[in-house]
């Protein structure tokens, strides 16, 4: 036994024998012998009774000297090192631990391995503290309020890209994520389309004042209601509320699912050895998300949603560019440094001076509208495609 233990636990004897020969003569009752002890009467009661059965060798702790049942064995703590040093270097303790149990079958819990890794020096220990923040209540419902947002950061490879996510406030889920040159308007509208595929309409849009987002008369000022982008139009039509954030603390949650992201995704994506956008959304949408939202979604406080089956005009038409034009003589229109040729129409001898409205598609394909009525499709390069060719590309 060490020193210090042995000296410990004599003290301990000496103590008790104090306070249990007051208490045999009757001069203290079994409680305040407790409490002298630093211990309850019913704790006091159980060494009493050892003490009595067995002597000073009742109040031995036969722990002393002996290893825990629970200790882990040399070879798994080598294991843990190794592995966190050869493949999983940044991981967080968190996301290293989901590793070890699903790919690893390793059953040692979150702290012996963060115990084992600060031990070798492989972490630092965290410290506790931060500032002092207020939680703001979760939306009721699945799909009363949607998050939009964009991280530019080195993700994979060696340039930076963004990161455009759209989270349900609610439950955290993430209904839309995409790797990107640079977000913009066409990234927006793509988020919103896939979680309207995906869920269905939605309630309301909160995002920051990105000016793909909103028109900001005066730089700092209030966004314009009454000016809008194309991404403001389209929500518009879809009769969802657009809401501005004024601040990054007001977008908190989707600060730190960022956080989260830059955390754990980097490194899965580096993990893999992929260094191209391509193979980054595969695995990003594939593989990442579904754990994702497995582990970090969270139950709505109402069992029911807010989101609403869509049945009206086709998202895409919708979610796109849209922009009018008056047609010339010749009935073509000009866009883009192109001339697209209005085609004859059974319902109209012509549609010159007719104010259309032009189509600008994801996917760089075009259409010409004449209110809700689609005259022509076309490719890129200006020539006209018909609906079949369209969805077949689509």
């Amino acid at each position: 036994m060490e020193p210090g233990r042995k000296t410990k636990e004599l003290g301990r004897m000496l103590g008790f024998a104090s306070a249990y020969e007051s208490y045999h003569s009757g001069t203290i009752s079994c409680s305040e012998a407790g409490f002298l002890l630093g211990m309850s009467e019913r704790s006091f009661r159980r060494w009493k009774h050892r003490y009595e059965e067995f002597g000073e060798d009742g109040l031995r702790d036969n722990r002393v000297g002996k290893v825990s049942p629970r200790r882990g064995l040399d070879s798994e703590a080598q294991l843990i090192n190794n592995l966190y040093r050869e493949r999983y270097r940044g991981f967080n303790v968190r996301h290293y631990h989901h590793f070890l149990v699903e790919n690893h079958g390793l059953g040692r819990s979150y702290s012996f391995v963060k115990r084992t890794l600060e031990k070798e020096g492989l972490i630092t220990k965290s410290k506790r503290g931060g500032d002092h923040r207020l939680r703001r209540e979760r939306k009721a419902m699945a799909g009363m309020m949607i998050h939009q947002d964009a991280s530019t950061h080195n993700w994979f490879g060696e340039e930076n890209c963004d990161l455009v996510v759209t989270l349900d406030d609610a439950t955290s889920e993430i209904t839309s994520a995409f790797f990107c040159e640079q977000e913009g308007t066409f990234s927006s509208m793509r988020g919103i389309s896939e979680t309207i595929e995906k869920n269905g309409l939605f309630c309301s849009f909160y995002t920051d004042r990105g000016s793909h987002y909103w028109y900001t008369p005066i730089a700092g000022a209030k966004v314009s209601k009454h000016q809008l982008t194309e991404v403001g139009r389209a929500l518009k039509q879809l009769g969802i509320i657009h809401i501005a954030a004024y601040s990054p603390q007001a977008r908190g949650r989707s600060e730190r699912m960022f956080g989260t992201l830059q955390d754990r995704l980097v490194n899965e994506l580096k993990l893999h050895h992929i260094n191209d956008m391509e193979s980054a959304n595969k695995y990003l949408i594939d593989k990442y998300l579904p754990a994702h939202n497995k582990q970090f979604m969270v139950k709505a406080k109402e069992e029911k949603t807010a989101y609403l089956p869509y049945t009206g005009r086709a998202i895409y038409d919708i979610l796109s560019l849209q922009e009018s034009r008056k047609v010339n003589n010749d009935n073509t229109v000009q866009y883009n440094n192109l001339k697209l040729q209005i085609p004859k129409d059974n319902n109209r001898h012509h549609y010159v001076k007719c104010e259309v409205t032009i189509h600008h598609y994801p996917d760089d394909t075009m259409a010409i509208f004449y209110g809700h009525k689609c005259l022509a499709k076309y490719a890129k390069n200006g020539m006209r495609i018909s609906e079949v060719d369209r969805k077949i590309a689509a």
